[in-house]
């Protein structure tokens, strides 16, 4: 590529970034905003409708004469394949460029069946729901895919993951691209989840955790717009930090006192059992909690108070804007945040907390979908990828 042509295309790129948050603006306000002249805009802009990356949408308010057209992302000029892995389930979708949800299927699958069974139904649903739309690979722009453990987000491998047995290490986006031949994203599903509840609900928010609290409790953490993932890609691992109450309750990592041994669904059910109401599930404590138990409405609060004793912790190191709280155990609804609040707020600095939201997820359990697509759009609409969208 000559150097004309490189700096013709990241000139090209350089007016798509403005236009893809999908407000239609004028070849003038192109112009104005870039400090280009208008007949370079004129040129990236018929550049960016050959690419189909950007349409016309309905003329601008003439001031005298022919109204001025204007030019937005054009969403369905290529699909993204979402995909959420859980411990026991999988959702597969197909999205358009601005992340909604066109088509998607799900069935309970073990993520302990190893990576080439559960591999192999993503890609085999994939491409089911493809050929629904009556579309093709190349129709595809890029994969997301999310899993319940940690991930080296360079490489797209589960590193030593706890519940994913035969996963540790192994080559997620090389195994997929060999069946789908598209860019493969992957990270860890509370990561996704903060990306798809950014998107949904807060996309002007550039400081936001995502708690999900389930199984087991973990954290999503943007920071200045960015997902932060730490060195090892275990940023956010708060279900391992101990807390004051129950040092002596013992955790599957190997310590006690940690917030997911005191917190988490199972964890909860476990104190009702104790208690002698029958619990053995988290899925149990929700719905004893939506029939008004008493004892599982107050175990369920003490839980919040928990994990607000551990994000009081992170209001101070991160200061975020909204903290977020999803997962299954979302569902009980107040109560749990409830207890969150009541911690947070107390102990928090007035500062850190004055413009602090803590809200129950709106994404709710398409938050893992939704950033998925978010991770694989990202990447395809990137300047560096954008190359990849010429005919």
């Amino acid at each position: 590529m000559s150097v004309e042509q490189s700096a013709g295309a990241a000139g090209v790129s350089e007016l798509f970034q403005l236009l893809r948050d999908g407000a239609p603006r004028t070849r003038a306000e192109l112009a104005k905003s870039t400090g280009l002249a208008r007949s370079t805009v004129a040129a990236r802009v018929d550049e960016l409708m050959r690419m189909g990356l950007i349409s016309a949408v309905a003329g601008a308010v003439s001031t005298g004469g022919r109204p001025p057209s204007q030019f937005a992302l054009n969403p369905r000029a290529r699909l993204a394949i979402a995909a959420d892995i859980g411990a026991s389930h999988a959702t597969v979708a197909l999205t358009d460029l601005a992340g909604t949800v066109l088509i998607e299927h799900s069935e309970p699958l073990a993520v302990a069946l190893g990576p080439e069974p559960v591999l192999t139904w993503l890609v085999d649903n994939a491409r089911m729901l493809l050929e629904r739309m009556g579309r093709t690979v190349d129709h595809v722009a890029a994969m997301g895919i999310g899993v319940p453990g940690p991930v080296e987000h360079s490489t797209g491998q589960p590193v030593n993951p706890p519940i994913m047995p035969g996963w540790d290490r192994f080559d997620i986006p090389g195994w997929v691209q060999q069946h789908i031949g598209v860019p493969v994203l992957v990270d860890n599903d509370v990561n996704i989840m903060a990306l798809g509840e950014r998107a949904l609900a807060w996309p002007g928010v550039e400081h936001l955790m995502f708690v999900k609290v389930a199984t087991g409790i973990g954290a999503g953490m943007i920071s200045g717009g960015h997902l932060h993932r730490g060195a090892q890609g275990v940023a956010g691992d708060i279900g391992h930090v101990q807390i004051s109450r129950g040092s002596d309750v013992a955790c599957p990592c190997g310590n006690h006192g940690c917030l997911e041994a005191l917190a988490s669904g199972p964890a909860i059910a476990r104190a009702l059992r104790e208690q002698g109401v029958e619990a053995h599930s988290g899925g149990d404590v929700v719905d004893l909690v939506k029939r008004g138990n008493i004892d599982a409405i107050q175990a369920v609060r003490q839980a919040g108070r928990d994990i607000g004793e551990v994000l009081t912790t992170s209001v101070s190191l991160m200061n975020p804007s909204v903290i977020a709280i999803g997962g299954g155990m979302a569902r009980v609804g107040e109560h749990l945040i409830a207890g969150v609040r009541e911690v947070v707020y107390k102990r928090s600095t007035p500062l850190a907390t004055e413009y602090l939201s803590i809200v129950q997820s709106a994404a709710a359990e398409k938050a893992a979908i939704l950033g998925a697509s978010m991770l694989a759009v990202e990447h395809a609409l990137s300047p560096e990828s954008l190359s990849g969208f010429a005919r």
